[in-house]
């Protein structure tokens, strides 16, 4: 259920993820890249809609600094970048750059990467160009910054926003050229959370959603008219648990996906199998209580597809590698569970492995489905006559170890998938047909990547 944030018990520490531990061993700095230290904002800005209640030393702030502890932090985070529709500045690339699926992309694709960086100071987002007619992508600078995990552009295209996946938790934004390369740090702002998993831009451009997996909330900061995030405007607290003793020991939030209206947040919440709708009133910047969907027992809900129509939200379960097909209601503001399936190959054992991403192509007649252990990229068809029935057509490796995300180019005749273990970027074409996919040209190396966010290159 939702409540405030509840206070943390005096006197104890959230301790840092022992996957933070381990990445910080593994990862190392890439050859032959360009390292780009940005300037950093020196002037103050007061955020817009920014409430007294969320400013240093108020309630909302003393909230988010106490301490509690967790036992059990989750072995594998995944990412979706993501960027919200509307803009209300000027557009970040012409018309014809920005194709709809199926069309062409004449300047061809700026793709942005995601990545843990331990003590890696050195690493941070990746900028890189693609060739949209054979996906090979170049890497052409790093961007300095503490594990940002998950990536997302203002509606404008022109502020990229990332998750500092730290204990700390913070969300940082930087400007970019009309070319899409990053010309400066803008600032940041605390997420609201501790190892902030997710983030999402509502589509007027003047809010932005996190979601803190360790900590269980869900935030919502304000952005100016420049687009710097400022301190949350409104942190909320899950309550519950699952059956999984380990990885559901408490809530802990992974996704937060705006409708297209604007008027609704979906959230999910891995640790307690449920997924929330929430009301959102853009004026006053605040979530209110919509409903809750329980998912399949132990499934741990963690990211979520919207169909094209916006009747069906597909929900990935990580823990049991299944889809639940719900029927969703904006104007009542209700998700219904529908239809559970099971998306790994027929005598494939779930155990001891995870489901990390699901996307939905824009014709509305394929759902893609990543699986960590088992490797792959499962296809699944959606029923003409009732889009919360799937049915698994395909199976493909993922062209490496740990696919965490999967994303489309703006014109779905391509699909990369960042695998975090082998630290490489595949892409695919894909057949819009049988929806099929075809590995495409060598992988892009990038250490411990887990976010690729690909968009039509600009035109400066």
């Amino acid at each position: 259920m939702l409540g405030a944030l509840p206070p943390w018990p005096p006197g104890t520490l959230r301790q840092p993820a022992a996957r933070h531990q381990e990445l910080s061993a593994a990862n190392r700095r890439l050859p032959g890249h360009a390292v780009c230290p940005l300037p950093r904002r020196t002037t103050v800005v007061i955020p817009y809609g920014v409430r007294t209640s969320a400013l240093p030393g108020s309630r909302v702030e003393e909230k988010m600094t106490e301490r509690h502890s967790h036992p059990t932090r989750r072995t594998a985070l995944t990412l979706l970048g993501t960027a919200a529709a509307g803009a209300a500045l000027a557009p970040y690339t012409t018309a014809a750059a920005r194709p709809r699926p199926g069309g062409r992309l004449d300047g061809g694709l700026r793709v942005y990467l995601g990545a843990y960086t331990g003590t890696d100071t050195a690493h941070g987002i990746g900028v890189a160009s693609g060739d949209a007619a054979t996906g090979a992508l170049t890497l052409e600078t790093v961007v300095p910054t503490a594990d940002p995990s998950f990536l997302a552009l203002s509606p404008t295209g022109r502020v990229l926003y990332a998750v500092n996946e730290t204990v700390e938790g913070r969300v940082s934004a930087f400007a970019l050229a009309a070319d899409g390369t990053v010309t400066e740090e803008l600032g940041g702002a605390a997420a609201g959370g501790d190892h902030p998993c997710h983030l999402a831009v509502h589509p007027g451009g003047r809010h932005l959603f996190t979601a803190n997996y360790t900590s269980g909330t869900v935030a919502v900061l304000p952005l100016d008219r420049d687009g710097v995030p400022g301190d949350p405007v409104q942190v909320l607290g899950y309550t519950g648990s699952g059956p999984d003793p380990e990885r559901q020991e408490g809530p802990h939030a992974h996704m937060v996906l705006p409708d297209p209206t604007g008027d609704r947040l979906l959230t999910a919440d891995l640790g307690t199998d449920t997924v929330h709708v929430h009301r959102f009133d853009p004026r006053t910047g605040e979530l209110a209580d919509g409903s809750r969907a329980p998912m399949p027992p132990g499934s741990g809900p963690r990211h979520l597809a919207l169909s094209p129509s916006g009747r069906t939200v597909h929900v990935l379960g990580e823990l049991d590698s299944t889809i639940t097909s719900c029927a969703y209601d904006a104007g009542r503001a209700v998700l219904t569970p529908a239809a559970t399936v099971p998306f790994l190959p027929e005598g494939a054992d779930p155990a001891g492995t995870t489901a990390a991403e699901v996307l939905v192509s824009a014709d509305g007649r394929f759902v893609y489905a990543s699986n960590r252990g088992h490797d792959l990229v499962a296809v699944l068809a959606v029923d003409a006559a009732d889009e919360t029935v799937l049915r698994p057509v395909s199976h493909h490796p993922s062209g490496g170890s740990s696919p965490r995300h999967l994303a489309f180019d703006p014109t779905q005749t391509l699909l990369f998938a960042a695998n975090q273990t082998t630290g490489t970027v595949a892409a695919f074409r894909r057949d819009p047909d049988s929806g099929g996919l075809t590995p495409a040209g060598e992988p892009l190396a990038f250490s411990q990547v887990v976010c690729v966010l690909p968009v039509a290159a600009g035109t400066p």
